[in-house]
Order: structure tokens, then sequence, then C-alpha cells
């Protein structure tokens, strides 16, 4: 990409459903005009398991597990499988499908936006790279997202270090993601139901083999701001473009609650499949 101007906003520590809300209300803005491309930091209290738009939760979501771990279930407009976010750096771009060289294809969007995670990663002093997996379409059937890397997510080590997801509508492409700085794998496989405990350790045993978080790379504790930065720059970087602020109106906060009220909060949305 050549050098642009996009808009950037760090909406801080949300709820779920206002996480969710927000994201689709900066797609919606493009939709009806605003082709600027926004990318936008954020983070989860309570901790939410985002589920993908197509996935099932019967049968899938131990939802007595989430609500026990103090978690709360929210559906993405984005598919995949599910993502416990809690101690992360959450991303999301809004953008133009039309935008100058970004490929028609969902992957060849992947490949280009990816580099931004790519050289946020570097700057940290990690060797990342992208995943192509011999099988696109994953031969996994577990409902926990991180459990196998898809096209062009990051990989350090071999192992998947950040996951994404996308989405396109009317007009406009919506692709975020999680990147993990800690990881609870107690909590995390609380959320999901398994025939018997035997399955479910087995299920976690893999899961170490194909998922990492930051400090685990790292080998030190890092803070959220140290993690923002060098993902901040590495936009910048990997995708040749400046970054300025966006902040949002009185109106636009409101809007973001009643869409978070009226969807992201109800079971009619959440549990719909």
């Amino acid at each position: 990409m050549n050098e642009h101007e996009w808009l950037f906003i760090d909406s801080g520590i949300q709820s779920p459903a206002y996480n969710m809300a927000l994201d689709e209300y900066l797609l919606e803005c493009g939709a009806k005009g605003r082709k600027q491309p926004v990318l936008r930091f954020y983070g989860w209290n309570p901790p939410g398991l985002s589920i993908g738009y197509f996935q099932k939760t019967s049968g899938r979501i131990d939802l007595d597990g989430v609500h026990k771990r103090g978690a709360v279930c929210v559906r993405r407009l984005t598919g995949g499988l599910a993502v416990l976010h809690h101690d992360e750096l959450t991303y999301s771009v809004i953008i133009p499908e039309d935008y100058p060289d970004m490929p028609r294809s969902v992957v060849g969007a992947y490949r280009v936006l990816s580099r931004g995670l790519l050289e946020g990663f570097r700057t940290l002093g990690l060797d990342a790279d992208l995943a192509i997996p011999e099988n696109k379409l994953g031969s996994s059937h577990s409902p926990v997202c991180f459990e196998e890397a898809s096209w062009y997510e990051l990989v350090v080590e071999g192992r998947k270090a950040a996951g994404s997801a996308q989405t396109r509508q009317k007009g406009m492409i919506l692709q975020h993601g999680s990147i993990p700085i800690t990881v609870n794998e107690d909590e995390l496989f609380d959320c999901f139901q398994y025939a018997n405990e035997r399955i479910k350790e087995r299920a976690k045993r893999a899961f170490s083999g194909k998922a990492v978080a930051l400090e685990d790379l790292l080998g030190r504790k890092v803070s959220i701001d140290e993690v923002k930065q060098a993902f901040y720059h590495g936009f910048e970087k990997g995708l040749g473009i400046h970054l300025n602020p966006l902040v949002l109106t009185e109106e636009d906060k409101r809007e973001v609650l009643l869409l978070a009220s009226n969807k992201y909060e109800t079971d009619q949305w959440n549990l719909s499949r």
C-alpha cells in the first residue's frame, strides 16, 4: 500500500456488547459515506466469549461455565470459532472493499491487513510469520478458535499468536482479531462442552502446542500500553499509513449504546444458533 491517512480510535476497556456494537457502528458509518479506513484498539470487561456468526452454541458452548468464570457471551458479525477475550489487545480494521490495492478476495485482504500485525510482533522483537495452512478449510472439529491457524494469521515459533476474522457488508470490510497477552487455559476450556474430562484434558494439551500468548513468547511481563504502542507503529509501518485520531461524538456514543442494548445484549442475537 502507498502512504494514506487512516483514522485511529482506542476505545479502551468496554463490555462485550459495546465492543461488538462499536465495530458494527463504524462499519455502518463507512457504508453511509465515511470511506476513510479506521483502526481501532479495545479491551474487555467483563471478559467476553465472542461466538462466530455461524457458530452453533447448543452442545458446543458451556453457558454455565462461561458465567461461572465471570464472562459474557456475545455473537460477532464475523465468522470463525469462539474466542475468549480477557487479557489481550483486540484490534479492528474497517475499510472500504474498493480501497486502493485492496484484493477482492477474503484471503487476499487477510494477507494485506496482516502486515500490520506482522510488524507489530517484529516491533516487540518477535519473529512472526503468516500462516498458510495446507488445508484452508481446516480439519479440526473444536469450537475453540486458537486451536489452529487459518489463512494469513500470525504464528510465532510455529504456534498461533493472533487470530482474526472478517466479514464484508455494504461495500465495507470489517476485520477484527485478538492478540493475547496471557492465556488462562482452565478459564478458556471451562467455556466449552466436552463429552468427558479425559477429552477436555486432551483438548487442553493440543491447544498448548498450537497457541501461544505474548508473555510466554517474550519470557517477561508486558503491559497493555507497550503492546498498543508496538502494534500502533506496526500498522503504520506494515500498511504504509499515517494514523489520525477519531473522536466519537455524543450522538455516536448514544447510537452505539442503543445498538449494544437492542442487539448484542440479547439472547435472541447471541444464542440464535
